[in-house]
C-alpha cells in the first residue's frame, strides 16, 4: 500500500488530548447543569447557585463540545470559538463577582468552579493561539 500520497496530519498528541477533553468537560458541563435547571433534586443538592452563572455553564457546555471538534478537525475556527469561550466565562465570572459584592446569595463551590472554567479555557485559547496548524485550515472547507 502506498502512502506516500496522503496528507500528513498535523494533529499532535497535545491536540488529541485537549479536544477530547474539552469535549468531555463539555459534555460533563451539560450533565452538571442540566441536573440542576432541570431536576428538584439537581435544584435541592445545588444550594444557593446563581442563575445566570447557571444557565451561562449549561449553554456554554455546548460549545465546548463544538470547539473540541473543530481542535481535533484542525478547524481555524477553534481558535476563535476558544477565545470567545475564555473572554464570556471571564466576564460571567466578573458578574458573579458584582453579585457577591453586592450581597447576592451563592455556593463557594461555583466560585472554585468558574476559577476552574476561567483557567481551562484561557489555556486552551492560548494553545490554539499558537497552534500553527489551525493557520492553514479554515472553519467552512472540509479538509
Amino acid at each position: 500500500m502506498d502512502t506516500t500520497n496522503k496528507p500528513k496530519s498535523n494533529r499532535s498528541v497535545a491536540v488529541i488530548l485537549i479536544s477530547i477533553f474539552a469535549t468531555i468537560f463539555g459534555f460533563a458541563t451539560i450533565i452538571e447543569g442540566g441536573t440542576v435547571l432541570f431536576t428538584e433534586t439537581g435544584r435541592q443538592g445545588a444550594g444557593h447557585f446563581v442563575p445566570f452563572v447557571l444557565w451561562f455553564n449549561f449553554v456554554a457546555g455546548f460549545f465546548y463540545i463544538i470547539a473540541g471538534i473543530m481542535l481535533f478537525r484542525l478547524k481555524g475556527c477553534a481558535r476563535k470559538l476558544s477565545l470567545f469561550i475564555a473572554m464570556a466565562t471571564i466576564f460571567v465570572f466578573m458578574s458573579f463577582g458584582v453579585h457577591i459584592l453586592y450581597g447576592g446569595a451563592y455556593e463557594m463551590r461555583t466560585a472554585v468552579a468558574m476559577t476552574l472554567r476561567s483557567s481551562v479555557w484561557v489555556f486552551i485559547a492560548l494553545f490554539t493561539s499558537r497552534l500553527d496548524a489551525l493557520k492553514s485550515y479554515n472553519c467552512c472547507v472540509n479538509k
